[in-house]
């Protein structure tokens, strides 16, 4: 995508002629300078080279901080960098802990500062450093199963694979499912159950998540769990054979069910829609005359990073779409929430301060401002024609 001048294309102005001979205005787009970026640890290699380079492409002179768990991963690619030629003063590097690097960030005063992590620590940061951020915070990223019941094999592979892959460690990760009845009726349920109850540490199909610990899960689920009408539908134990250390956490893949009625009340909405980053899914069902009360809920969330909506239904899809702004929306029988963004921009929407990763349209939003130089070299108007105002 950035071989060759496609890296120049991608800081293409444009030009206006002026209002009189001589002039034209030039938009460009013009690197910050000092930026900083800050990224997690689910993807040690990914999500920093994206933006690493996306930084890099567009002029900029990052400083960089990777989870110090897996920041070893970052360095290796900054070695791999300089072998191929980079000069050494074009990046810098921070190891530590991540209050040494907030109070570094306070004193550097960076331009711009690239953030993806926790909702908790982009609030922060965006405090500290006067809104000069863009995020790409947690979301807690739903799906919607349309009225038309097709492919339930694939439908259900794919729920699978988007609440419990990578041990739900993924900031895309299915975290509410809300399902036509219809789907109830054709045995999805069942099918998602048998596939939770195949994962096991052995192969890695479930493993040990790093920011919850196994009682922090479990006590989130049991405050669902006394909502009106919830019910565990798979998982809620601890995962047994295993040395995973208590700092972890470590459970089986688990749902719980919450009647979409429940959702209603903003204290308890706000209970359902808690980012859980692990294995961990809360599901609910909906019939024909209850999407408007869908809809209430998705827009009642405060983060729109990812959303699926599973259907071939045209008037159901423009309706669900029409009425959510999820930056990174899938639509269709195949839709998920999960997915790398090779092809297309991930990020969120809905918030001013959003970033997107991957593409030339996410790097030039995240690493540039817009810069107009007007060009006026005359000729001049005689100065007989000109008038005091």
């Amino acid at each position: 995508n950035f071989s060759g001048d496609q890296v120049r294309f991608t800081a293409r102005g444009f030009s206006v002629p002026g209002d009189h001979a001589g002039q034209t205005s030039n938009g460009l787009r013009w690197p910050y300078g000092p930026v900083a970026l800050i990224t997690p640890f689910n993807f040690p290699l990914e999500i920093p080279a994206l933006q690493l380079m996306g930084a890099l492409f567009m002029g900029n002179k990052p400083l960089v901080h990777v989870d110090r768990k897996v920041s070893i991963v970052i360095e290796q690619l900054l070695r791999l960098l300089h072998h191929c030629g980079m000069p050494l003063t074009d990046v810098d590097l921070i190891h530590g802990d991540g209050r040494v690097v907030n109070e570094l960030l306070l004193r550097a005063k960076p331009r711009s500062t690239l953030f993806t992590g926790s909702q908790r620590v982009a609030e922060k940061l965006a405090l500290d450093l006067q809104g000069k951020v863009f995020l790409e915070d947690a979301g807690y990223d739903w799906k919607v199963l349309g009225p038309d019941v097709a492919e339930l094999d694939y439908v259900a592979w794919q729920a699978d694979q988007d609440a419990y892959a990578c041990s739900g460690q993924k900031c895309s990760a299915q975290s509410l499912l809300l399902m036509h009845r219809n789907w109830r009726k054709a045995g999805l349920l069942e099918q998602l159950k048998a596939r939770a109850s195949t994962r096991q540490l052995s192969d890695l199909t479930i493993g040990p998540v790093l920011t919850w610990t196994t009682k922090a899960m479990l006590d989130h689920m049991n405050k669902l769990l006394r909502l009106p009408g919830a019910q565990l539908l798979w998982g809620g134990q601890p995962l047994q054979g295993h040395s995973i250390p208590d700092c972890y956490g470590a459970i089986q893949p688990t749902a719980v069910f919450v009647p979409l009625e429940a959702m209603r009340e903003p204290e308890a909405l706000q209970l359902v829609t808690t980012e859980v980053f692990g294995p961990f899914q809360v599901i609910t069902e909906f019939d024909d005359g209850q999407l408007q009360s869908v809809l209430d809920v998705l827009e009642g969330m405060s983060h729109h990073l990812t959303a699926a909506v599973v259907s071939n239904d045209l008037p159901f899809l423009q309706k669900v779409l029409a009425n959510t702004v999820n930056g990174t929306t899938y639509a269709g029988i195949r839709a998920r929430t999960t997915g790398a963004p090779q092809n297309h921009w991930f990020g969120p929407a809905g918030d001013p301060r959003g970033a997107g990763i991957g593409t030339p349209e996410a790097i030039r939003l995240v690493w540039s401002c817009h810069r107009e130089i007007i060009h006026d070299f005359g000729p001049c108007t005689a100065t007989s024609e000109l008038k005091q105002s």
